[in-house]
């Protein structure tokens, strides 16, 4: 039954890949039709083709490898200079900007001259290529808030679950207290179960996440505080210890690291608590810095990848993870012994997830990005203002194709971290602890 549970978990996060790709896409087919780009193909998947059907101009299909897809717009990019579309040249450079060149107007009928990406504004072609990436962002914010307001999030809170018998590190395999560990501040001073905390060192507490990082910088001190108990406030006066604790991000979420600070030793509470629409867009904007924060940071995460694939060292918190392996995590979850709402609710965290990571992803300003048409097409719009406001000549469209070089170069690094990441998550897989 387990092993059924987890590929039918596996078979939800796939189907909701497919309606992530084929939504971004759709983005991008809308937007070219309302601006009379003719659009060949509208395409979800790589590889051979599995189903498609011809309406208008447009083909429409389904391919078998579905970890993409694509929209074929004509005249992606200008003439060459001579006004020559075709390759015409040895170095192996120019092939490329001229192969892709001529690749955009294979499919060029008569009377398609007014139909071409290129031809259109910039701020046409900038809406075009931002409104695939666009709408992940809106369906990540649709899920998000599914997820938020419908089905709740677990919220720490200020009332006392348990309290530790004892100063154990974060590191420890286990809560069992060897004989020499001291006892911890909580127990020391009094603190129980049920108690709720209101203030700390003189200040009134609002939340977990306040309470938590007053806790971490009063190392070493002697705190007041102030706690509800059976309808009578108690101020209890615990000496807090330094300990090795898991180090947290700007959000709250483990790093996979460790820090040294304070320790005061108790488990809150975490009821499932609904989400207004104000907490739900701003733990969003919360996770779309430390998005944007991983993003930045993925090239110092490939040493301890690639240790992780081929010497063995274990997966931490903070390591990149791909399609494979989130799938794999969707379907351990799905069969996991909790609610079947619950198990539900996983799923739908993890699509939203996806989408605002293809969403950020899509906005690098790099070629073949979606961000990589986007600054082109500003760039030409901002070299045309500058020539009109210097009354110069209109300097013509800019040239994107003479980036194809970088593309394949920024291309062929795409694809050698994703392999990397599909290798840890096949023979080093993250698992849900």
């Amino acid at each position: 039954m387990t092993a059924l549970l987890t590929v039918l978990g596996i078979v939800i996060f796939a189907f909701g890949l497919l309606v992530s790709i084929a939504w971004h896409e759709l983005g991008h087919l809308t937007w070219a039709k309302v601006f009379r780009i003719r659009v060949p193909q509208y395409m979800v998947g790589f590889g051979p083709t599995i189903w498609s059907r011809k309406r208008g101009d447009t083909e429409y299909g389904i391919k078998a490898i579905p970890l993409g897809g694509y929209i074929r717009m004509i005249g992606m990019f200008p003439p060459g200079a001579d006004g020559r579309i075709s390759a015409r040249s040895t170095s192996p450079w120019r092939s490329m900007i001229e192969d892709a060149r001529a690749q955009s107007y294979e499919e060029v009928l008569p009377g398609d001259e007014d139909r071409l990406f290129y031809t259109r504004k910039p701020w046409k072609r900038v809406i075009v290529m931002f409104a695939g990436p666009f709408m992940n962002l809106i369906l990540a914010f649709g899920l998000f808030l599914t997820l938020f307001m419908g089905f709740g999030v677990v919220t720490p809170n200020l009332t006392v679950a348990t309290v530790s018998k004892c100063v154990v590190s974060s590191s420890a395999v286990t809560d069992t207290c060897p004989a020499n560990a001291p006892p911890s501040p909580a127990a020391s001073s009094g603190l129980m179960p049920g108690d709720t905390i209101l203030s700390f060192d003189h200040t009134p507490v609002s939340s977990y996440d306040q309470l938590q990082a007053d806790i971490r910088r009063s190392a070493g001190k002697t705190v007041p505080i102030v706690v509800q108990r059976g309808g009578q406030q108690l101020t209890l006066t615990p000496t807090l210890v330094r300990d090795q604790l898991a180090a947290l991000d700007s959000n709250g979420n483990p790093t996979g690291g460790t820090v040294e600070a304070g320790f005061l030793g108790f488990t809150p509470q975490q009821p499932v608590t609904q989400q207004s629409l104000g907490q739900s867009v701003d733990k969003m904007t919360g996770m779309a810095k430390s998005g944007v924060q991983s993003i930045l940071k993925l090239p110092s995460k490939i040493p301890a990848l690639w240790n992780s694939a081929f010497d063995g060292a274990p997966r931490t918190a903070d390591q990149p993870v791909g399609v494979v392996g989130v799938a794999r995590v969707g379907g351990e979850a799905f069969a996991m012994k909790a609610p079947l709402i619950d198990r539900f609710a996983f799923e739908i965290q993890l699509l939203a997830g996806l989408n605002l990571s293809l969403f950020l992803l899509n906005m690098l300003p790099l070629l073949p990005l979606d961000g990589g048409h986007i600054a082109g097409a500003l760039w030409e719009a901002l070299r045309r203002r500058a020539a009109r406001l210097f009354r110069r000549p209109d300097p013509g469209p800019f040239d994107v194709a003479k980036l194809m070089p970088v593309a394949y170069v920024v291309a062929g690094v795409f694809l050698c971290f994703t392999v990397l990441v599909m290798i840890a998550d096949v023979v080093n897989p993250v698992k849900i602890g």
